[in-house]
């Protein structure tokens, strides 16, 4: 499918959830706000999107759906998530909880269960359990072979589509002494198990996504066919960490649309807010703030663009890109949501006031997706895993790095190759050892006054400063020391800096470039100690988001060049 056919199927779901939401519509402010309040799954709304056929894009196209590439998807989650995160997070825990098949599963298995969730069956991820939080190898559910298939036992809890789904896709273990080969994945269909008993455990009160299905699953003596298995007995762990590159890359749309709705609150109520005589938009401080969360947005933008297109790009570079862009994204989205609140006030909580309290619901949802499919920490533990990799072959000028890398910012990408996917980078990260070539590129295209030569200069030295403590750390026994995860962060924001130089060497138009620079500057404040970016610069970001309604986007918004 072309650029502009994919970018057509993203504005069509856009143009209907525009429809949705008006008075009565299943994504009317006022419905939702209603639903969170009584904590009531919005069945409505996730119907429309079953209607409008958005489940088929959740099924790659070889197996009988309509996806065609994973920045898809993504564009399609980050829509529905820019009107509720509620329903984006409940209607597309299916597209995470198939994923494991789409990366392990066998043709026919895929192919069943693609049908399936085309025809609207939902599917859970039966991952966690009970006082193991994160230990994926410390689950008790077991499965053990039997006459007709496999028999499984046990709990898995705090599952998004627990009750409501119809399908679920079981991390069991199958040998005793458990390991990384000890486990395995199941599909189980809760309406056809060969013998014993599923049984729903109760929905968990949450503090935010307060309608979603968070509950949990109870097999007692459940019979699932030998066809059940995705991919080989002892597999399960290594395929779920494989599913989880991707997973962890999809959960940054739930973050993108939550910022572009928190932009866009925004702006609604600085153009309406009066005081002294004018518009909070005019005043040079609110200006500033809102520049500076606009950045955070377009740079989270930015880093999911890259991550998102390296699943087809860069398969084998997956294991630190997807923790990156699941540790990086939702904290700099959760930080612009912060500086929104600030400029909302009380207002923003007030759901008789201001827009139903849609900013406060969905800053309240949002808190949920830096913990979904590993926290930060654990995101972050696996980059420093990586420090002895990342560290090696830096700072040679490859001035062909920005043609080489272009594929993960614009053109078509190629098919996903799964047998790709590695379970540690072989390599490190060609984006950033790349850095000294994109600079070059810049450079050479004469970007800039010296001024951004200046940050160009400074995002350079702050690199390669980065690259000297990996290439120095040395691991040590047990948990890593604070100051190891904070230079996990802080190569994050060389990450971020790398995907914005890419940026600026393939899109020519001057929007694009002016709104890039001001991402990068961003960049340098974080990682320059006493660097302080003037306030024009993020004013002028200001101007950009208020004149767009709060829509704002780093890329060309020509069908043809969206990396989307």
């Amino acid at each position: 499918m072309s650029a502009k056919a994919v970018t057509s199927a993203v504005s069509a779901l856009e143009e209907a959830l525009h429809r949705w939401r008006e008075p009565g519509g299943p994504f009317s402010p006022k419905e939702l706000a209603r639903l969170d309040t009584a904590e009531a799954f919005p069945a409505a709304a996730c119907q429309a999107l079953d209607e409008a056929g958005l489940t088929a894009y959740y099924v790659p196209a070889r197996h009988g759906g309509k996806l065609t590439g994973f920045p898809q998807v993504v564009a399609m989650i980050r829509a529905v998530a820019r009107h509720d995160l509620t329903v984006a997070i409940a209607h597309g825990k299916t597209f995470l909880g198939a994923v494991s098949v789409w990366v392990a599963g066998t043709p026919d298995v895929a192919e069943w269960l693609g049908r399936h969730i085309a025809g609207g069956a939902a599917v859970c991820w039966g991952l966690t359990e009970r006082g193991h939080g994160s230990d994926i190898l410390a689950g008790e559910l077991t499965a053990e072979r039997v006459a007709d298939g496999w028999r499984l036992d046990g709990e898995k809890w705090l599952i998004n589509n627990a009750t409501r789904g119809r399908l679920a896709c079981v991390l069991a273990r199958t040998s005793p002494e458990g390991g990384p080969r000890g486990f395995s994945l199941f599909v189980v269909d809760k309406r056809e198990a060969v013998a014993g008993e599923v049984r729903h455990l109760a929905k968990v009160k949450t503090l935010g996504i307060r309608g979603a299905d968070i509950s949990g699953l109870s097999l007692q003596g459940v019979v699932v066919p030998p066809t059940a298995v995705v991919g080989e007995p002892g597999q399960g762990a290594e395929i779920v960490l494989k599913a989880l590159q991707l997973t962890r890359t999809s959960c940054a749309a739930l973050s993108l649309g939550a910022g572009d709705h928190a932009i866009a609150l925004a702006v609604r109520f600085l153009r309406e807010r009066r005081l002294y005589g004018r518009s909070l938009a005019e005043m040079p401080l609110v200006r500033d703030e809102l520049g500076r969360a606009t950045a955070r947005l377009l740079l989270a933008e930015a880093v999911t663009a890259v991550a998102t297109r390296a699943i087809h790009v860069l398969p084998h570079e997956m294991s630190l890109l997807s923790a990156v862009c699941k540790a990086f994204v939702p904290t700099i989205v959760e930080e612009a949501i912060g500086q929104i609140r600030e400029l909302l006030g009380a207002r923003g909580y007030l759901t008789g006031v201001f827009a139903h309290g849609e900013f406060a619901k969905l800053e309240r949802d949002h808190r949920i997706v830096a913990i979904f499919d590993g926290t930060t920490l654990v995101n972050r533990q696996m980059l420093i895993s990586q420090f002895r990799r990342l560290g090696r072959g830096y700072g040679a000028v490859d001035v062909l790095a920005a043609d080489r890398l272009g594929a993960l910012v614009a053109g078509p990408v190629p098919d996903f190759r799964r047998d790709h996917l590695m379970l540690m980078s072989p390599s490190g990260c060609a984006l950033v050892l790349g850095v000294p070539g994109l600079l070059h590129r810049v450079r050479e295209l004469g970007l800039g006054s010296p001024a951004f030569g200046a940050v160009l200069d400074a995002f350079e030295a702050a690199c390669a400063d980065v690259h000297a403590a990996l290439a120095a750390h040395r691991a040590g026994p047990g948990m890593p020391d604070a100051d190891v995860f904070l230079l996990a962060e802080r190569y994050e924001w060389c990450v971020a800096g790398a995907a914005c130089l890419l940026v600026l060497s393939h899109f020519h138009d001057s929007r694009s470039r002016a709104l890039t620079r001001v991402c990068l500057e961003l960049v340098v404040e974080r990682l320059v100690v006493d660097w302080h970016a003037s306030d024009e610069v993020f004013a002028a970001l200001a101007t950009h988001a208020l004149e767009g309604g709060g829509a704002a986007t780093l890329f060309p918004r020509d069908q043809e060049k969206t990396p989307w």
